[in-house]
């Protein structure tokens, strides 16, 4: 028996419990290390970035109006969010390597082989589903908002509800092109079959809309943006399940490999 194996019969279930914490200790604290440096080299370009995030809106804006600061802070605290939320979504990569650093070896080689690819296309789905949200829907969007103001009225938006507003779009945009990974997770671990997901694709359409519905504004613009997306990732989502999970090993899948 290993000298690991000896330490966790005599020290009982202590032992690796804190050892556990102890990983865990050291991956959190990594992960805020890299949001602090690159919070602390972003922040003398904050208000670049807010000038930056705020071009889809500025350049629909009649001639003439602009953004405002409705609060005595909002100048400091908008770009200082801002700021914030960017070093965290430039830090993703590392923060879901601390992630997989952690959980790794407690998974099995067969889990491996799977774990990691997903973590990798995770990021990159949130990443493609934020610049489709700011390279498309955004400039629809505000063109739509600006053109549909009732006669007399200056669109003069303040800058923390913008602030407000788009990171709840990125954020609703970033979850909802998760989906291929979302399908295939259900489909490896057992929990339904390619068949069956076909046989609910109604439901699924419908299901989009709710969402696009529910996370987006009360416009039609938007909800068609974010549902069709989401109907197509689906398909996407039940093209690679089909092509890399066979339904007859789904459950095999899960089960431990003995040594030996």
């Amino acid at each position: 028996m290993s000298e690991a194996n000896n330490d966790l019969n005599e020290n009982g279930r202590e032992q690796t419990f804190f050892s556990h914490l102890i990983e865990l200790r050291i991956c959190l604290l990594h992960s805020l290390y890299s949001v602090l440096v690159l919070f602390c080299l972003l922040f003398y370009f904050s208000n670049d970035l807010y000038n930056a995030i705020a071009t889809p809106l500025l350049e629909k804006l009649p001639t003439g109006s602009s953004m405002i600061a409705t609060e005595v802070a909002s100048p400091f605290l908008a770009p200082f969010k801002l700021t914030l939320f960017t070093a965290i979504f430039l830090a993703m990569p590392y923060l879901l390597y601390q992630i997989w650093s952690f959980i790794a070896p407690g998974l099995y080689k067969n889990e491996k082989r799977f774990t990691l690819p997903l973590l990798i296309t995770s990021v990159i789905l949130f990443y493609a589903g934020t610049a489709f949200a700011f390279f498309v829907v955004f400039p629809l969007l505000f063109a739509f908002f600006t053109a549909v103001a009732p006669e007399g009225v200056t669109v003069m938006t303040d800058i923390n509800h913008y602030l407000n507003f788009i990171l709840k779009l990125f954020f609703a945009f970033g979850i909802s092109f998760e989906i291929p990974v979302a399908t295939f997770l259900l489909i490896w671990s057992g929990f339904i079959t390619v068949k069956e997901l076909k046989a609910k694709r109604p439901y699924v359409i419908i299901s989009a809309f709710v969402m696009g519905m529910l996370l987006t504004p009360p416009d039609v613009i938007s909800q068609i943006l974010l549902a069709v997306p989401i109907l197509i990732l689906f398909e996407l989502g039940l093209v690679l399940s089909n092509r890399f999970i066979r339904q007859d090993d789904t459950q095999e899948e899960k089960m431990p490999v003995e040594d030996g």
